[in-house]
């Protein structure tokens, strides 16, 4: 059974940074998508970031293009989301998430079948 742990949340002022892990348990990754959405207070979940496991492509939104990174460790299963340059509308559940297929980079909801339990990220003004 696939299980998504994220960590590295926190609160932090603007203009700073983070850097979120997704440790990911279950099985190889080898072809599947993994993802970072994030959900608001009151609004729908939306896609950050996403990366293919094999080769390590990646594929951002535009409102992270440029100030987030997403990589990936093979050897240790686990996906990370450098964030810089963090502003108060990123304040946010960030939630890891798995497609099981990767000939593109999906970014609805509905086509991921894992998800993480999330972790809190604030920043303040």
């Amino acid at each position: 059974q696939v299980q998504l742990v994220e960590s590295g949340g926190g609160l932090v002022q603007a203009g700073g940074s983070l850097r979120l892990s997704c440790a990911a348990s279950g099985r190889t990754f080898s072809g599947y998508i993994m993802s970072w959405f994030r959900q608001a207070l009151g609004k729908e979940r939306e896609f950050a970031a996403a990366i293919r496991w094999s080769g390590g492509k990646t594929y951002y939104a535009d409102s992270v293009k440029g100030r987030f990174t997403m990589s990936r460790d093979n050897a240790k299963n686990t996906a990370y989301l450098q964030m810089n340059s963090l502003k108060p509308e990123d304040t946010a559940v960030y939630y890891c998430a798995v497609a099981t297929y990767d000939w593109n980079f999906p970014t609805a909801t509905r086509d991921y079948t894992y998800w993480g339990q999330g972790t809190q990220v604030t920043v303040s003004s």
